[in-house]
């Protein structure tokens, strides 16, 4: 009779702690890393989970799961790191436009038992914990506190068999058949295996508000007025997440006008909703402004033999939406299915998993090019700077008035739970026809060939916003 010591879960555990190899090495242990490792593990795959700190983050993006976020970690068998986080419940959303407000809830035609979906607002770092814990009981995962620098890659062949690492400031390396790299939107890996750039055009500042008086509860908020948006969303039960677009170059952020806190003092805090204004000053003097770059990178095919880069690594959209998780999450879900031993027998069999790999481009589209280009038009319209792009930001405000399928449309692709391009192109042009409607109605008799022109001019901006996005999720 074979002894515990010869079990297939101490051989590979044995082999992960003293040879470091295993049928997959996941570097960073956020979001997807996390998430992906939990996943091949209970898959029956051996894998060394890599982070440079296992210290509970602390950051101020990354705290809002959309209702299609909370349905990827129910299939996932994750939904219990959601308990025990003090995580508030969404039900939608509040756009207040120069302080005229009006609700968009989550569709309630979205699921068959016809209750409305709902999304979850947290701590970032307290989920990020739960997810870790998970993994860190999972028999097949042993998890390394350790900075991962470089790929071990075979000179012959180009393929990647694992990483170079520092572990208490001594080399270490990590062997596997396949390399996964979540190591997020400052990746050190990126450069060397994708030709995108990640484009920053702002910034979003981040304060921790404390018993800030929303408008309408459960619901997350954005501020629409001269300025760049504001979100405001409650993280806990007494904390509020404000975040505050700060485009570059602004002049109301120069030194002689007091930085980025005179801006947020002077230029936001009166566009705010008055009960909220009282908790934002609080928190703006008492200086605890954090801030994150707001970046839009592209999705690409992973074509690097022995080697896949995911999450923020791989492709970025601005996170006006809240769609990072959710992307994330429901990537792992397509992965699981793509990469499970029924359809690759073995994570060594290079070119079956680049072959696998370009179904996950292209499949994962439903999704994931509408919460690209939805966050990105969006924040295009929400931080309009020329009249054509305010008309527009105008007409999706009063689209939403509209109420309906007007708001179920939008807010069911935002959430993740429409995944259907062809519905954003037609909210989205819906939109820009309603934008040139009132753009005619608002004007006099007398100027029509000028309102003709600025319909047209309108019309055309909308082009130059949407397409260039679809067409950087048409490119593989």
């Amino acid at each position: 009779m074979p002894s515990s010591l010869d079990s297939p879960h101490r051989n590979a555990s044995t082999r992960r702690a003293e040879d470091h190899t295993a049928d997959a090495v996941v570097v960073g242990a956020g979001i997807l890393g996390t998430a992906i490792a939990i996943t091949l593990a209970r898959q029956s795959r051996s894998v060394l989970l890599l982070e440079k700190s296992l210290k509970e983050p602390d950051r101020i993006v990354g705290e809002l799961l959309q209702p299609g976020g909370v349905e990827a970690l129910l299939k996932l068998g994750l939904r219990e790191c959601l308990d025990d986080i003090d995580a508030c419940v969404v039900k939608g959303y509040e756009v207040i436009y120069y302080g005229q407000g009006v609700e968009i809830p989550y569709p309630a035609n979205a699921v068959e038992n016809g209750r409305r979906p709902e999304g979850r607002s947290f701590h970032h770092g307290r989920f990020i914990r739960r997810l870790r814990e998970v993994a860190m009981k999972e028999p097949n995962i042993t998890v390394v506190e350790t900075t991962v620098t470089n790929a071990v890659i075979n000179g012959w062949t180009g393929q990647v068999l694992g990483v170079e690492s520092l572990t208490a400031g001594e080399k270490d390396y990590y062997f596997s058949a396949l390399t996964v790299i979540a190591d997020g939107y400052a990746s050190k890996f990126r450069k060397e295996y994708i030709s995108h750039v990640p484009v920053s055009k702002s910034k979003f500042w981040g304060l921790e508000l404390i018993d800030a008086d929303l408008p309408r509860p459960g619901h997350g908020h954005v501020v629409l007025g001269d300025g760049a948006p504001v979100l405001l969303y409650q993280i806990g039960t007494h904390e509020t997440r404000a975040l505050v677009d700060v485009p570059e170059g602004l002049r109301s952020t120069s030194i002689a006008n007091g930085g980025v806190k005179g801006h947020l003092r002077n230029i936001v805090l009166p566009s705010l909703p008055k009960s909220v204004q009282s908790s934002f000053e609080k928190a703006l003097d008492e200086g605890k402004l954090r801030s994150m770059p707001n970046s839009f990178l592209p999705p690409s095919t992973n074509r690097t033999p022995g080697m896949v880069l995911l999450g923020d690594a791989m492709n970025m959209r601005h996170p006006l939406t809240g769609g990072g998780m959710t992307v994330a999450l429901n990537d792992v879900v397509l992965l699981r299915d793509l990469l499970c031993p029924e359809n690759v027998p073995d994570l060594g069999d290079t070119k079956l998993v680049i072959k696998q790999m370009k179904t996950f481009h292209w499949r994962r589209k439903n999704l994931t090019s509408v919460i690209n280009i939805l966050a990105q038009a969006l924040y295009s319209l929400f931080a309009a700077n020329d009249p054509q792009l305010r008309a527009l930001q105008m007409g999706c405000f009063r689209y939403f008035q509209l109420g309906g399928s007007c708001v179920d449309g939008p807010v069911g692709l935002l959430g993740g739970i429409i995944r259907r391009p062809f519905v954003l192109f037609y909210h989205f042009f819906s939109v820009a026809l309603l934008s040139i409607w009132l753009t005619f109605t608002q004007a006099p008799v007398w100027k029509l060939p000028l309102t003709l022109l600025q319909s047209a001019m309108i019309f055309w901006k909308a082009c130059v916003v949407l397409f260039p996005f679809i067409g950087s999720e048409l490119r593989s």
